[in-house]
C-alpha cells in the first residue's frame, strides 16, 4: 500500500512481551506499507520494558522510537501521547501483550481506502466468562448512548486516518479512551467500519483491568456523554490544557551512540 503507517504500542510492565511485539511489527510492516514507524510508549514501567525497547531503538532507529513517561499516567495518556507524536498518514494502535496478530493489518489497510476508522472486533475472546459478559453489557450501553454501532469497542486493534486523530481531541487517561475516541469520531461523522480479528491468550505478564473498575467506568461513561453532547463552558479549554500537560511529560529516548575504534 502506498501509504505511511505509525504503530502505537502502549506498554506498562511488558518486559516479557515488548520485544516480540516490536519484532512482529518489524517483520510484517515492510510488506504492507511504503513507510512505517513503531512508537512504544512506556507508561512509567517499573520493570525492564524501557531498557528492552532502548536496545531496539539503538538497532532500528528511526523505525522504532521510545517515548517514556517518568511516572504512570494511564493507558489513555499513553495512547494519546503516542498519537500526538505519530508522523504518518495512517495510525494504528494495539496493545503490547501479543494477544493480536499485527499481520492481520493486511486485511484492514484496504478498508481504510473507503472509510476513516477501522475498528477490530474479537471473533473469539480469550477472557474469563465474567469479563466477557461485562464487556457485552458495556458494548450495548455504549452503542445506545453514543450511537457508535460497533460490537467490541474496547478491542485494541484500531486503524485511523491521520485527520481523525488531528480532529478528535480526547481527555481520557485510562481504558475509556477506546470508547471516547470512537464516540467522538462518530460525533464528527467520520466513517467507521468493523473487521474481525483473532484474539490469542496472554502468555506473559498480566492485565491491569479489574472488576473494581466497573463503577468508575460507569461514572466515566456518564461524564463523557455530557462532555461530548452537552459541553459546558470551559470544558474544551480545560481538556486542551490537560492534554498539553500530559504531552509535556514525554521523554523521547534517542539511540545511544555506538562505540567505534579499537580498544
Amino acid at each position: 500500500m502506498d501509504a505511511s503507517l505509525s504503530v502505537v504500542l502502549p506498554a506498562c510492565d511488558e518486559e516479557a512481551n515488548i520485544q516480540t511485539a516490536v519484532a512482529r511489527c518489524m517483520g510484517v510492516l515492510p510488506g504492507l506499507v511504503r513507510d512505517f514507524e513503531v512508537i512504544v510508549v512506556d507508561d512509567g514501567s517499573t520493570d525492564g520494558t524501557a531498557e528492552v525497547v532502548q536496545r531496539l531503538v539503538d538497532e532500528h532507529h528511526p523505525r522504532v522510537r521510545l517515548l517514556r513517561h517518568p511516572r504512570n499516567l494511564g493507558y489513555g495518556a499513553a495512547i494519546a501521547n503516542g498519537f500526538g507524536e505519530a508522523r504518518s498518514d495512517l495510525i494504528f494502535v494495539t496493545d503490547s501483550d501479543n494477544q493480536f496478530d499485527v499481520g492481520e493489518l493486511e486485511w484492514f489497510l484496504p478498508l481504510i481506502a473507503d472509510c476513516d476508522v477501522v475498528v477490530g472486533f474479537r471473533v473469539y475472546r480469550y477472557d474469563t466468562v465474567l469479563r466477557s459478559i461485562a464487556s457485552w453489557c458495556y458494548n450495548r450501553l455504549v452503542n445506545v448512548l453514543f450511537r457508535v454501532h460497533v460490537r467490541d469497542i474496547d478491542c485494541a486493534f484500531k486503524l485511523f486516518r491521520r485527520e481523525v486523530i488531528r480532529k478528535v481531541d480526547v481527555e481520557s487517561d485510562d481504558f475509556f479512551i477506546d470508547t471516547e475516541i470512537v464516540a467522538r469520531a462518530r460525533k464528527w461523522n467520520f466513517r467507521i467500519i468493523e473487521k474481525g480479528v483473532r484474539h490469542y491468550p496472554r502468555v506473559a505478564g498480566e492485565t491491569t483491568v479489574r472488576a473494581s473498575d466497573v463503577p468508575r467506568t460507569l461514572r466515566t461513561v456518564a461524564r463523557m456523554w455530557q462532555h461530548i453532547y452537552f459541553p459546558r463552558r470551559g470544558q474544551i479549554e480545560a481538556m486542551q490544557t490537560h492534554r498539553t500537560a500530559l504531552a509535556n511529560e514525554i521523554v523521547e529516548s534517542p539511540p545511544r551512540a555506538r562505540a567505534t575504534g579499537a580498544a
